[in-house]
């Protein structure tokens, strides 16, 4: 999408990794496939393997630090689109359900309000069609699976989410219907605020 000497602006297609699994047949991934291209470029954060749209890499170390601090005190703003099972009523909502790992059966996560850490998504309908709606789901935190597992816990499972969504919910789509459509940092060098953004495949009003 974009590059400069600071910044270099992807798409993640559906299916692939962002980094490296530890299999042997899960080498290939993002990350490896830019640094084939472009040596000098480092990860700052990821996408999990089903969802698809925009990442930022970092082309020095200086830019990696700084890029890692806006996601770390949350500066870096993140919007997704997706859709989800059913009709979703209210226009609007935020869920604030704290999220851990389910060691059992990582790397699921799961709800738990003692041992979990604090996680917020905001959500907006953008479109409801019979059986779905589109949402705008707006993170506060990062937490791993985090938009997926607070749409479950609302009753509305992301279609197409082998993880989470029911039966019905993942047969209804061939892929996770989740999308990073934009992304808002501050560049490295002198702190411009630089808007990128990738209209979803599955939703382009």
């Amino acid at each position: 999408m974009y590059r400069d000497d600071d910044l270099l602006l992807v798409v993640k297609p559906a299916g692939l990794l962002s980094v490296p699994g530890k299999q042997a047949n899960h080498r290939d991934c993002l990350e490896s496939r830019i640094q084939a291209r472009f040596p000098e470029a480092r990860i700052v954060h990821r996408l999990d393997m089903a969802t698809s749209g925009i990442m930022v890499l970092a082309m020095n170390a200086k830019a990696h630090r700084h890029l890692g601090l806006q996601f770390e005190r949350r500066h870096i703003r993140k919007d997704y689109v997706a859709r989800v099972w059913g009709r979703v009523e209210e226009d609007e909502g935020l869920i604030d359900l704290p999220l851990r790992c389910d060691w059992p059966n990582r790397p699921l996560q799961m709800v738990d309000h003692e041992l979990g850490k604090s996680a917020l998504t905001k959500w907006q309908v953008l479109e409801r069609k019979a059986g779905s709606s589109m949402l705008l789901l707006l993170p506060e935190t990062g937490r791993s699976h985090q938009l997926r597992v607070h749409m479950q816990s609302i009753g509305h499972p992301i279609l197409g989410d082998r993880f989470y969504a029911h039966e019905e919910a993942l047969k209804a789509e061939n892929r996770l219907m989740l999308h990073a459509q934009r992304l808002t940092l501050f560049h490295p060098n002198g702190g411009k605020t630089c808007e990128f953004v990738d209209h979803a495949p599955f939703y382009t009003k």
